[in-house]
């Protein structure tokens, strides 16, 4: 590696020269005035509150695992159980086998977003822990087994007999493959992505983190399909058919009221999800969601921006109908409360350890 390339390679040039790894500020904040003029449009500031009726804010922040999880089809989502803070140790451990779940489990804040405070649970110890610094109440879910994860963004206007899926972004885990010589340390730092989150992978990793993985070995580093997390996003919306429109169409219409987000899934293979079968909803996103497949390095800011418009756009439709339709706009006052609840919410998930 050159001089150059060894300068390239620091985690300041690399988000420098990669707009996937800016701030959120950073990203929007030329395209806001086109928010503001759909506000206006809508004399609401918070006119997303009306998109999906039956999810709290609409799903744009502070919505409830808990309470989305009863609208989507049980035979579709991972076996979970949910806890209230303050929470026991032993008990939860208790009803963890009481209900049949083993690990690997994962904890998930029962609020939240980006991948924080998700953790992987191998042994009573992890859940123990886990749940002593829990700082909001949480749930924990058996491990969805199948090998693959994407998010299929959505989207039907309110009074249309089907909708249309506006994006697939496929999500690689990070991971390495040991060459019988370097320690998983090393075999990270020769990625660039890695090189953003290796305090997290080193706090994740401790215990092998000199280890000298086998040649041919491969060992995912982060389970999660999260970009904050080390996940790449690559879009996939050019595998879009009519088959997996039909088939998510059906799935989609089956969670009440639900016209616009994302659902993050678990899946076998392609061919199985095309007909909806051998999947597992792991997450439904309202709202607040991204176009994700935005993401894929191969795409440039000006293609974000673009991708980012019509989704607001499309966001703004199905909340403008459902107002006419009598679903109230949430107040200024509602509005401003739930960013400053978000923002203690955040704090607190910020805090917790990874």
């Amino acid at each position: 590696m050159t001089l150059f390339q060894r300068i390239l390679h620091r985690p300041f040039f690399i988000r420098l020269f990669n707009w996937e790894y800016w701030s959120f500020t950073s990203v929007y904040i030329l395209i806001y005035p086109v928010w503001i003029f759909l506000c206006i449009r809508a004399r609401s500031f918070f006119f997303f509150s009306a998109s999906n009726p039956s999810i709290k804010n609409g799903g744009f922040l502070n919505e409830s695992k808990k309470d989305i999880a009863p609208l989507i089809p049980q035979h579709l989502q991972p076996k979970t159980l949910y806890f209230s803070l303050p929470a026991n140790g032993n008990i939860v451990l208790k009803q963890l086998k009481e209900n049949g779940l083993s690990y690997p489990l994962i904890g998930k804040p029962d609020i939240g977003g980006r991948g924080r405070g998700v953790k992987a649970l191998k042994d009573d110890e992890d859940v123990s822990r886990y749940v002593s610094t829990a700082c909001l109440d949480f749930h924990i879910q058996e491990y969805v087994a199948y090998k693959n994860e994407v998010g299929i963004f959505y989207c039907r206007i309110p009074g249309e007999d089907k909708g249309q899926i506006t994006g697939i972004v496929r999500k690689e885990f990070m991971s390495i493959t040991g060459d019988g010589k370097a320690t998983v340390s090393q075999l990270l730092k020769r990625q660039s992505r890695a090189l953003l989150y290796m305090s997290a992978f080193e706090a994740m990793h401790k215990e092998i983190w000199n280890t000298v993985l086998e040649e041919g070995s491969k060992m995912i580093i982060s389970p999660y399909g999260n970009h904050a997390r080390g996940a790449l996003f690559l879009d996939d919306s050019h595998l879009l058919d009519e088959t997996l429109l039909n088939s998510f169409d059906a799935i989609c219409k089956q969670i009440p009221d639900f016209y616009y987000g994302r659902l993050d899934i678990r899946f076998d293979n392609w061919e199985d999800l095309r007909f909806g079968k051998k999947l597992c909803i792991i997450e439904v996103n309202g709202a607040g969601s991204e176009p994700t497949h935005m993401y894929d390095p191969k795409h440039s800011l000006f293609f974000a921006w673009k991708e980012i418009i019509r989704h607001w756009v499309l966001l703004w439709r199905i909340s403008r109908i459902n107002h006419k339709k009598g679903v109230p706009y949430m107040s200024f006052r509602q509005g401003i409360a739930m960013f400053k609840e978000d923002e203690l919410w955040s704090s607190k998930l910020d805090a917790m350890p990874v």
